[in-house]
């Protein structure tokens, strides 16, 4: 789905899925300028988390254990790059933090 959108507007985006045993969403964008998927952030079960580079342009939220949807906000569009493509991707929630370094299994 292609959306047009304008400086200031903001945008809304919904992911889905129905695999029972997939307890995570995530969210990429794939750039014009960068081509490589850059990981925005992710739902795992009900809690949110916003890659540092991304904190304060977006917002994730969502539900990936009950309903399987996870949200991606833009409060506004604000940067050349915001104009890219955008996925999502569930995965099985098996995160673990080690001394504050989080790894996240690849899909």
């Amino acid at each position: 789905t292609a959306i047009l959108k304008g400086p200031e507007d903001k945008v809304n985006l919904t992911c889905s899925h129905t695999v029972s045993n997939y307890y995570m969403i995530l969210w990429y964008q794939q750039s014009a300028q960068n081509t490589a998927l850059k990981l925005i952030g992710y739902v795992r079960f009900t809690s949110p988390t916003v890659e540092d580079s991304f904190k304060g342009r977006f917002d994730v939220s969502g539900d990936a254990a009950a309903n399987k949807m996870a949200y991606l906000h833009f409060p506004k569009v604000t940067e050349a790059e915001d104009s890219a493509v955008y996925f999502c991707a569930a995965s099985e929630a098996q995160c673990f933090t080690i001394p504050s370094v989080l790894y996240k299994n690849p899909l």
